[in-house]
């Protein structure tokens, strides 16, 4: 069996060197653009199973050229080239596990594609989006009557410095698009979009974390997959106590937005500039991260008033020296892969985690995640 790996940031580094070690897995391919990026991937895993190739990977083209012979790959890319992957993998006829869940819409177009192609690409496979669609689906599924679903997640600084206490672990680009992007979520069976920035709550999680708060962001593929089944389903992403608050000033005062205004004769966007101000400001002094999960389902179970909550507080891995953020997040991914090798994933098309991992696949895959160091606690509240 052979996988490819689009993508060798940290992510991906830490994708291939968990997929080495699978015995059915005969060759790991590590692709990316920068050759420093392969090299750095190729020792940290230390395996020869696992194989660099230099490729651009900008264009469908240019991924379908490193995907041709693959029985399945995991795209680490940024969110501008997810569809191009899907579509090159589609043409390849190799199966995808993509990080990004962004379009979701646009991606189930190519759902018969896919189909045709007797592959499956599952989008959206990371943290949030990934582990929490799929609690979000049990819940639901465990109750008589959904009434409320919410997912929240967030990745914040181990040591939060001042004035946002918050530190950019991935790319700033991402992190922006929470402040300004404007949210779906699902009410009464219908697809609602809702104001960036909305929603704010307060909340705690146990320590090392503590007071954080809120603000309800782009639930994604749930939004359309779950919205006939629960009343009202969101997703909402955490940090520290005063970081939406202050986010949300510089948003009123008009510092992110996007068109462009003249300052001394030159055009200048407010949001860039913003951007430019911010950045060494998100750079913490230690990589050291925490990566913080709840989602909840309320319903009734047997005329019962139920509430299924999972909970996950995941700190920096000093064993694998990685970020909690990319262990959470390529974990599930590597976890799918492989079981898409085995198959233990047998469908075709375009398909949501959230419509795989549930029913007799939900405590396997939960078992497998606590394997690897991700561990999520249940509980469940009657009133």
């Amino acid at each position: 069996m052979e996988v490819v790996v689009l993508g060798t940031g940290m992510i991906g580094t830490t994708v291939v060197r968990e997929l080495v070690k699978y015995q059915n897995i005969e060759k790991v391919i590590a692709v990316d653009g920068f050759s420093e990026n392969i090299n750095k991937c190729l020792a940290v895993t230390d395996n020869a199973k696992a194989v660099g190739k230099l490729a651009n990977l900008q264009t469908e083209e240019d991924i379908f050229d490193v995907l041709k012979d693959a029985d399945v790959a995991i795209a680490c890319l940024p969110h501008s080239l997810s569809l191009p992957a899907i579509k090159a993998a589609i043409a390849a006829k190799c199966n995808l596990v993509d990080l990004v869940g962004s379009k979701y819409e646009e991606k189930m177009k190519l759902d018969s594609l896919a189909k045709e192609a007797g592959i499956i690409v599952i989008p959206g496979c990371g943290v949030a989006p990934g582990i929490t669609n799929f609690l979000a689906a049990q819940g639901i599924e465990m109750l008589d009557e959904a009434d409320e679903a919410v997912m929240i997640c967030g990745g914040i600084p181990r040591h939060p410095l001042p004035p946002l206490w918050y530190q950019v672990v991935f790319r700033l680009e991402s992190v922006m698009g929470l402040y300004t992007r404007p949210a779906k979520a699902a009410e009464n069976g219908e697809i609602v979009t809702l104001p960036p920035l909305s929603g704010l709550e307060a909340l705690s999680f146990p320590s090392p974390v503590g007071e954080c708060e809120a603000v309800i962001t782009d639930s994604h593929s749930t939004a359309y997959t779950l919205k006939d089944k629960v009343k009202k389903l969101y997703e909402k992403t955490v940090r520290y106590s005063g970081h939406w608050h202050k986010m949300s000033v510089l948003a009123e005062l008009g510092f992110l937005e996007e068109d462009s205004i003249e300052v001394d004769g030159n055009l200048i966007s407010p949001k860039r500039l913003t951007e430019k101000i911010l950045e060494p400001k998100l750079r913490g002094q230690s990589i050291e991260d925490i990566t913080v999960l709840r989602v909840l389902t309320k319903g009734k179970k047997n005329g019962v008033s139920t509430t299924h909550i999972w909970e996950m507080v995941d700190l920096y891995d000093h064993e694998r020296n990685i970020t909690s953020m990319a262990k959470t997040t390529a974990i599930p991914a590597m976890l799918l892969a492989n079981w898409i090798l085995s198959k233990k994933i047998t469908e075709t098309g375009v398909v949501p985690v959230e419509n795989i991992i549930i029913g007799d696949r939900f405590n396997p895959f939960i078992e497998q995640l606590d394997k690897y160091g991700i561990e999520i606690k249940y509980q469940e509240q009657q009133s």
